[in-house]
């Protein structure tokens, strides 16, 4: 990454949590200049050991924040969002700073009206694994969003992961489903794998290393992308085999038929949660 702060944009983190202390480890990592990022928290004690680990600059003062920025990162939970907006209306609308929400739920005409109009916007749904570098989040813009700040959120998010973007703000829900919640659903499937190891004699330490190695090892033959997921599934899949004989008695349980329901709910939901957080 380039160093030139002149072209770089001034980012303010306005809470400073998991994800947000994520995107910031990772943009240091990267070399993005320390002094270009302000971070902002209610909890003084993890601000001064994030600072102590990154040099970036830290406030308690949100208006001051964003006073000076470019790119404000909207990282507070939901259910606190309507409260810092408020708080920082004035200031975006002074500033007219691109504003970035890492906060799931919240829909781009509900985070428009607390920050007091119109103002570029992009909303994103990362996943967990972003905490670990290897994240994925999804992404829209409002219209006057322009392609170099399209190019400032793909920064952060590259320093975590990769950073994929949808057409329509609905497809976000459809996002939530698959990749947002999607983990829970790969530590559950692993979970019965274990247990299904300790029930065919294995102890448990040795099944649940048998488990998460296969995870790893599988995720990573994915990731590599040399061949599509069904194409994969065919080559370990020897006609009459043992593995041919699992697989059948998972289709057979409609497994595919559980994922698509499992992610239609899912996808439901956070469009319920949608409209619960609009207070």
């Amino acid at each position: 990454m380039s160093t030139t702060n002149t072209k770089l944009p001034k980012l303010a983190f306005i809470g400073a949590g998991n994800m947000g202390g994520a995107i910031i480890r990772g943009l240091i990592r990267q070399g993005y200049p320390a002094e270009l990022i302000l971070a902002t928290s209610r909890d003084p004690e993890s601000l001064q050991g994030l600072a102590a680990e990154t040099g970036i600059q830290t406030s308690t003062d949100n208006l001051q924040a964003v006073a000076t920025a470019d790119l404000v990162v909207l990282g507070v939970k939901p259910q606190a969002m309507k409260a810092v907006c408020t708080e920082l209306a004035s200031g975006v609308q002074a500033r007219r700073p691109l504003v970035l929400s890492i906060a799931a739920g919240l829909t781009t005409e509900i985070l428009l009206q607390w920050l007091g109009g119109s103002l570029p916007l992009v909303r994103s749904m990362p996943n967990t694994p972003s905490l670990l570098g290897a994240g994925v989040a999804g992404l829209y813009a409002l219209p006057d969003v322009t392609a170099e700040q399209r190019g400032w959120v793909e920064t952060l998010f590259k320093a975590v992961g990769q950073a994929l973007w949808v057409e329509s703000e609905v497809q976000l829900d459809a996002v939530t489903a698959i990749s947002g919640s999607g983990p829970a659903y790969y530590f559950l499937f692993t979970e019965a794998l274990v247990t299904a190891g300790e029930k065919l004699g294995l102890p448990t330490d040795l099944a649940r290393q048998l488990a998460l190695q296969t995870a790893a090892g599988a995720g990573q033959m994915l990731v590599a992308g040399t061949d599509e997921p069904a194409e994969l599934r065919r080559k370990v899949t020897s006609p009459g085999g043992t593995t041919e004989r699992a697989v059948l008695t998972f289709e057979a349980a409609d497994l595919r038929g559980m994922v698509e329901a499992a992610t239609a709910a899912a996808a439901k939901r956070a469009a319920e949660l949608a409209e619960t957080l609009k207070g």
